[in-house]
C-alpha cells in the first residue's frame, strides 16, 4: 500500500524537525496539549488565522523561522518530549485492550459511521452523531484498541452557515483542499483506478480512498471525486447529507456495500463490524454475498454476519430511520438478491418495514435482522427502541426485546478546558486522563478550593468572549454588518453577567425557542439591573429542513431586537471549533427538547465536566446524571400529545427555575465574589459526570458487552468451518 505524503512540508522541514510533519498528520496532537502547544509555538499568529490546523501552519510558516527553531534548546527539548509521548501512546502495547486482551489484538472492530467529527479542520460532520463517532475513535487510540474506522471524505463538506438580512440560513460549501488538512492519499496495492470498483445499479463506481491518522486509528475516507467516474457520480460523496431519497440510497451503497470491500481492498480482515446508525446497514448484504460466494449456505452465512456484528441506533422517532421504497431498492439491487440466492420478495423482507405511513424498506430493521449486538444510547432511548421495535418480536414482551444500551459519552482530553485540566492534574491526579473513568478518583474534586474552581470557570468564559468578540470583528471587516446584527453577534454580551448557552442542531422538536414562550417574562430576566440574565445560540438547521430555518430565522430576529439589548446573541457558522469555547464558558447549559426525542445528547457532558452547570429537561443522558445536586431538571410533571400544551407547561416550568433557583444562587457572593453554593453544585457536576459520562467508559462497555463476545463468537464459528 502507497501513502504519499505533503512534499512541500517534507521539503521545508530540516532532518532534526522531520517528525513535525508526522505529527501534524495525526490528529493525536488534538486532544495533546503539549502538542497544540508545539504549533502554536510555531507561530501564534498562525495558529489563530488557520484555527488550529498545523498542516496549513507548516505550509505557511516561513522557512525563516523553521530553522531558527532547529537552534532553539527549549522549543527541541519540548519537541522530542512530545514525540515520546506520541510513540508511547500510538506504538507500544501497554494499554487498556492490549493488556485486558491480548489473544484478540490481532482480529480489528471495525466501525461505519456516515460522519466523523476529528476536528473542525476537517468538515466531515454535521453535528452529534459525527462528534460522537469522533470521539469513539479517538477513545479507541486511548484504550489500545484495535480500530479501524470508515467513513466519507465529502470534498464539499457539511455547509458552512451564513444568515441573510432577513435572519434566513443559507449554505455555502466551500471546496475542501486536501493539501491543507491532515489527508493522505491512499492506493492499494491491486487496484488500478485509486481503490475500489462498486456496482450501484447499472453502472460500477470508482472509490479513491484515504487516510487519516486518528492516534493508532486508521480512518478511511471514501471519495467518488474522480476522473473515472461521470460528474454525477463525483457528486455521491461532495456533500454530507445532500441531495434526495435516490441520492442517499446511492451513498449508503457506497458506505456499506463499498466500505466492505475498501477494507478487503487493504487486507483488512475485521472480527467485528460496527453499523454506527442506519446508513451502512447494507454492509451486512456484502458480508452475507462473501460467505455465499465462498460456498456457505444462506441460513450460515447469515448466522457469521449476525456473530460478528454490533449496531448502534441513535433515533427515537420512526420518521428519522432511513427507509427507501421498493422501487430504488428493485432499481439497485436487482442483481444483487439472485447472488445471495434469494427471491426479490425475501430480499424485500430483510427491510420491509411500515410505521404506519407506508412500507418501505428500512435501513435500521435491516441492521436490527442481522445483527447479534444492538443498542440504544442511553437507558431512556433503549426503552424507546424497544418499543418501537417490539414487532420485529411479537412473541417477546416489551422488556425482553434485544435492544440493550449503552449511554453515550464524551472524550474529555479533546473537550476539557486548560484551565480545568491544570486544576484536575493539581487536585484529582497528575495523571487524571489515565484515570479518569475511576470514580474514587474524582471523590478528590472536593479539594479543590472554591476560589481556584471559580477562576478556572472565569478564565474559560473570558476566553469565550474574546473568541465571540474576534468572530464579530472579523464578520464587521469582512461583511460591513448593520448595527443590528453586530447587536446580534454577542459584542455586547456581559462578561460579568449570567450566561446561557444553547448550541446544537436546530430541529423543531429541539425547541430552541421555548424560553421566548412568554417574552415579558424573559424581558424581565435579561433587563434586571442588579441580576441580569444573558442567552447565546448557536447551531445550524439542516439544509432541507425549513422548518428549523424557521426557527433559527425566528430566534436570530429576537437577538437583534433592539429591545433586547444585546443580551440575546447568536453565533453564525456553528463547528466544533466554537463549541469547544462554549462549552467550556457559559454558566448555564440550556437543553430544552420534547421528551422522549433526544436519543442521548452529549453536549451537556462537555459542559458539566468544565463546570458548567446543565438546565435541562430530563431526556436522553440528563435523565440518567441528574441528581439534584448537579443541575436542574425542567419537569412540569405534564406529559401530553398537545404540543403547545407540553411548550406551555415546560416554559413555565423553565421560567420558574430560573427566577426562583439559577439566577439568585449565581448572584448570591460572599466577600471574596465568589458563589460559594454555586462552585458546590459544578464541583457535584463534575464529580458525577466525569467517570460516568466519558468515552473512557462508553468504549469499555462497547469492549467488554460487545465486541469481546462478537468477536469469541465469530472466531467460534471460523473454527468450526475449518
Amino acid at each position: 500500500m502507497e501513502i504519499r505524503q505533503s512534499t512541500l512540508i517534507a521539503e521545508k522541514l530540516t532532518p532534526r524537525l522531520a517528525r513535525l510533519g508526522e505529527l501534524a498528520y495525526n490528529f493525536w496532537w488534538s486532544w495533546n496539549r503539549p502538542g497544540r502547544d508545539l504549533f502554536k509555538q510555531l507561530d501564534r499568529t498562525l495558529w489563530t488565522t488557520t484555527r488550529h490546523n498545523p498542516v496549513r501552519i507548516l505550509r505557511e510558516v516561513p522557512q525563516d523561522r523553521l530553522l531558527s527553531l532547529t537552534r532553539d534548546p527549549a522549543f527541541l527539548r519540548d519537541f522530542d518530549a512530545v514525540l515520546m509521548e506520541l510513540d508511547r501512546e500510538t506504538k507500544n502495547g501497554h494499554l487498556w485492550y492490549t493488556m485486558t486482551y491480548p489473544e484478540l489484538c490481532t482480529h480489528p472492530i471495525a466501525y461505519f459511521s456516515a460522519e466523523f467529527g476529528i476536528h473542525s479542520s476537517l468538515p466531515i460532520y454535521s453535528g452529534g452523531l459525527g462528534v460522537l463517532s469522533g470521539d469513539h475513535a479517538k477513545e479507541a487510540s486511548d484504550l489500545g484498541l484495535p480500530f479501524v474506522a470508515v467513513g466519507f471524505l465529502y470534498e464539499q463538506g457539511y455547509f458552512r452557515q451564513r444568515l441573510d438580512h432577513s435572519g434566513w440560513q443559507e449554505a455555502i460549501y466551500p471546496p475542501l483542499d486536501p493539501d491543507e488538512v491532515a489527508l493522505r492519499p491512499i492506493t492499494p496495492d491491486r487496484d488500478a483506478c485509486g481503490a475500489i470498483l462498486v456496482q450501484v445499479g447499472d453502472r460500477e463506481i470508482c472509490l479513491k480512498l484515504w487516510e487519516v491518522m486518528v492516534g493508532r486509528t486508521h480512518l478511511y475516507l471514501i471519495d467518488a471525486g474522480v476522473e473515472e467516474n461521470a460528474p454525477w457520480d463525483r457528486q455521491l460523496t461532495a456533500r454530507l447529507y445532500g441531495g434526495d431519497r435516490e441520492m442517499r440510497i446511492q451513498q449508503e451503497i457506497l458506505l456499506g456495500i463499498g466500505g466492505v470491500r475498501v477494507l478487503r481492498a487493504l487486507g483488512i480482515d475485521p472480527g467485528v463490524w460496527h453499523i454506527n446508525e442506519g446508513h451502512s446497514a447494507f454492509m451486512v448484504l456484502e458480508r452475507m454475498r462473501e460467505y455465499v460466494a465462498q460456498g456457505l449456505t444462506l441460513d450460515d452465512a447469515s448466522a457469521r454476519v449476525r456473530a460478528s456484528t454490533v449496531f448502534t441506533t441513535h433515533t427515537p422517532v420512526p420518521a428519522g430511520h432511513d427507509a427507501f421504497d421498493f422501487g430504488l431498492i428493485d432499481k439497485y439491487f436487482h442483481d444483487f438478491w439472485p447472488e445471495l440466492g434469494l427471491t426479490r420478495g425475501d430480499f424485500l423482507a430483510l427491510g420491509s418495514h411500515d410505521p404506519g405511513y407506508g412500507a418501505a424498506f428500512n435501513m435500521t430493521k435491516l441492521a436490527l435482522q442481522l445483527s447479534g449486538q444492538a443498542n440504544g444510547v442511553s437507558a431512556l432511548h433503549g426503552e424507546v427502541s424497544r418499543k418501537m421495535w417490539h414487532g420485529l418480536w411479537p412473541d417477546r414482551n416489551v422488556e425482553d426485546v434485544p435492544i440493550s444500551h449503552v449511554t453515550n459519552g464524551v472524550h474529555l482530553s479533546s473537550w476539557t478546558g486548560d484551565a480545568m485540566h491544570q486544576l484536575y492534574r493539581r487536585y484529582v491526579s497528575p495523571d487524571w486522563i489515565r484515570r479518569q473513568d475511576d470514580p474514587l478518583l474524582w471523590a478528590r474534586v472536593e479539594e479543590i478550593p472554591d476560589g481556584e474552581l471559580w477562576d478556572a470557570h472565569v478564565i474559560l468564559k473570558q476566553k469565550m468572549f474574546a473568541t465571540i468578540r474576534e468572530r464579530a470583528r472579523q464578520d464587521w471587516i469582512t461583511r460591513s454588518m448593520p448595527p443590528e446584527e453586530l447587536l446580534a453577534s454577542g459584542i455586547f454580551l456581559d462578561p460579568n453577567a449570567l450566561v446561557i448557552g444553547f448550541s446544537r442542531r436546530f430541529a423543531t422538536y429541539k425547541r430552541a425557542t421555548l424560553i421566548f414562550q412568554d417574552i415579558d417574562r424573559l424581558m424581565r430576566l435579561v433587563h434586571d439591573p442588579y441580576r441580569p440574565v444573558q442567552v447565546i445560540f448557536a447551531g445550524k438547521a439542516h439544509p432541507a429542513d425549513d422548518p428549523g430555518k424557521l426557527l433559527l430565522q425566528r430566534l436570530y430576529n429576537y437577538a437583534r431586537d433592539p429591545k433586547f439589548g444585546g443580551r440575546i446573541a447568536f453565533v453564525e457558522d456553528y463547528d466544533m471549533h466554537i463549541s469547544r469555547y462554549l462549552v467550556q464558558g457559559v454558566d448555564v447549559w440550556l437543553n430544552t427538547p420534547r421528551k422522549p426525542n433526544e436519543a442521548s445528547g452529549t453536549s451537556g457532558m462537555k459542559a458539566a465536566f468544565n463546570g458548567v452547570l446543565n438546565l435541562s429537561i430530563p431526556d436522553g443522558w440528563w435523565a440518567e446524571a441528574y441528581n439534584g445536586r448537579n443541575g436542574w431538571a425542567i419537569d412540569s410533571g405534564v406529559a401530553t400529545d398537545n404540543w403547545d400544551e407540553q411548550d406551555r407547561t415546560d416554559a413555565e416550568a423553565l421560567y420558574r427555575i430560573l427566577e426562583e433557583q439559577v439566577v439568585p444562587l449565581y448572584y448570591q457572593r460572599d466577600r471574596d465574589y465568589v458563589p460559594r453554593d454555586w462552585v458546590a453544585m459544578m464541583r457535584e457536576a463534575i464529580r458525577t459526570v466525569g467517570p460516568q459520562f466519558s468515552t473512557r467508559r462508553m468504549v469499555k462497555e462497547y469492549t467488554e458487552r460487545y465486541y469481546v463476545s462478537a468477536l469469541k463468537a465469530s472466531l467460534a464459528l471460523e473454527s468450526k468451518k475449518q
